[in-house]
């Protein structure tokens, strides 16, 4: 008996463990129904879930996916890129346009209170968050080296997920898709983009309905964005320094410089005109103290209710993380980016400008939406206006303001090359993530954008 059936029910075993090894390692997903702080079900679409990409699918990337509460079939899909990089795009989901958003005078002790945003950018398309690069959140590798990335390579992880998330998806094959993403993202965004055209182009499947991207308060360009921050502050300086606050050897630069320094040491860079203080002592063992405490309150104190969320094990239970794939959960691991930092052990920052891929860009059917809070010192909306400039493209309009409850929200320019279009919008007393600071507007601003090129008219 042993030897008539043992090359079939061996082949039989093979099969079997080669389709479960497939389903953990290239695609795996929750359809989420109800979170721990919550109130009763979820009130909209929520799946999670790993897509493997790299060589044996090594690399583990971690997502949330929230379906259009509106009209899923017709309206657009926007992938998620977080900043950093690094960080997870939790942040987002909670903080920035997602569903979900903490109750902070609720919640007590280690439980925090989840609470329905009421400007989530879900009301009005679908939206793929990712955890990427990987070890960014709930992300993870397989191997050390799975571990080792860069701008460029991370760049084409996201066109590898996109594609295989899609095959897995071909509900969502035919709807529009925009790449969209803050900060450090800046860098990667119109690499992923031009990602996408460019296997568009050459045959590729699944074709992917690219339609453009967004970003805001990028990082494009290292010295452009930088040296931005000292004008944006300190205009003084411009005499001595003839425009290079990063890199000149003047001695009287380093000296106005040193002024400068002093002088904004204090200021808080992702907004201006918040306090610049550390979070609470107690924030970590009684998040309820953030608000009550006689202390300053800091921006970042709100964030510790990520890490105590994220880290429950009931949480992960229900967000459907595979268990001992990391170990404490953090907003950003250490590969966060500041200027002059070299390479980390596991990550390249092998871009130092993405101009030439917007440039690239231009001479494509696609659409660009580019806004800046403009109490962000972190990169300041003049280097942005700067790098745009130089794109040398046709000045469509110029510096108008558009309108939230007939309020200015900000200022918008629009300019053309061909079939590419760009529009730039400054977000009128945001900061450097501006969802977070004024969510009503910038949901406003990105579903007129969606539907027409101009801010100004609805």
């Amino acid at each position: 008996m042993e030897g008539a059936f043992g090359p079939v029910l061996y082949i039989s075993w093979v099969i079997l463990l080669l389709l479960l090894l497939s389903s953990c390692s290239v695609h795996s997903r929750t359809i989420v129904k109800s979170l721990p702080g919550f109130d009763g079900p979820l009130p909209f679409k929520l799946e999670t879930g790993y897509v493997g990409i790299g060589e044996n699918d090594d690399i583990q990337i971690f997502y949330y996916f929230v379906e259009s509460e509106r009209n899923p079939k017709q309206d657009p899909l926007i992938i998620w890129i977080p900043g950093g990089p690094g960080c997870s795009s939790f942040r987002a989901f909670f903080y920035e346009n997602g569903p979900l958003q903490f109750d902070y005078m609720k919640s007590r002790g280690g439980k925090p209170v989840v609470q329905l945003s009421p400007y989530s950018w879900s009301k009005i398309s679908s939206v793929l968050y990712l955890d990427t690069p990987v070890g960014s959140g709930f992300s993870y590798a397989k191997t050390s080296n799975g571990t080792k990335t860069s701008d460029t390579l991370s760049s084409q992880h996201v066109y590898d997920l996109v594609r295989k998330w899609l095959n897995d998806h071909t509900e969502f094959m035919s709807n529009q898709v925009y790449i969209g993403g803050l900060s450090y993202s800046g860098i990667l965004i119109p690499i992923i983009t031009q990602e996408i055209f460019n296997g568009n182009e050459v045959g590729n499947k699944p074709q992917i309905n690219i339609k453009g991207y967004l970003i805001g308060n990028p990082l494009t360009d290292r010295i452009i964005d930088f040296n931005s921050r000292i004008p944006y502050a300190y205009r003084s300086v411009k005499q001595h320094c003839s425009g290079d606050y990063m890199n000149s050897g003047n001695v009287l630069c380093a000296r106005d410089l040193a002024r400068v320094d002093e002088c904004l040491e204090d200021i808080y860079e992702h907004h201006i005109l918040e306090p610049s203080c550390e979070s609470s002592e107690n924030a970590a063992s009684s998040p309820l103290l953030l608000h009550q405490s006689s202390d300053p309150w800091c921006r970042d104190d709100n964030y510790v209710f990520s890490v105590i969320w994220a880290n429950n094990e009931d949480v992960q239970r229900a967000l459907g993380i595979r268990e001992g794939t990391i170990n404490d959960w953090e907003q950003c691991n250490t590969d966060h980016y500041l200027f002059g930092k070299n390479d980390t052990d596991t990550y390249s920052y092998n871009i130092a400008s993405s101009i030439i891929y917007h440039m690239n860009l231009t001479n494509k059917n696609c659409r660009a939406l580019i806004y800046s809070g403009d109490h962000d010192m972190v990169f300041p909306h003049i280097g942005t206006e700067r790098w745009i400039d130089s794109l040398n493209l046709a000045v469509e309009s110029t510096w108008q303001p558009w309108f939230v409850e007939h309020q200015v929200a900000g200022y918008e320019s629009i300019y053309s090359h061909k079939d590419y279009s760009l529009t730039f919008t400054t977000i009128k007393g945001a900061g450097h993530t501006a969802p977070e600071y004024k969510p009503k507007e910038c949901l406003a601003m990105v579903e007129r954008w969606f539907s027409q090129n101009s801010l100004r008219w609805l």
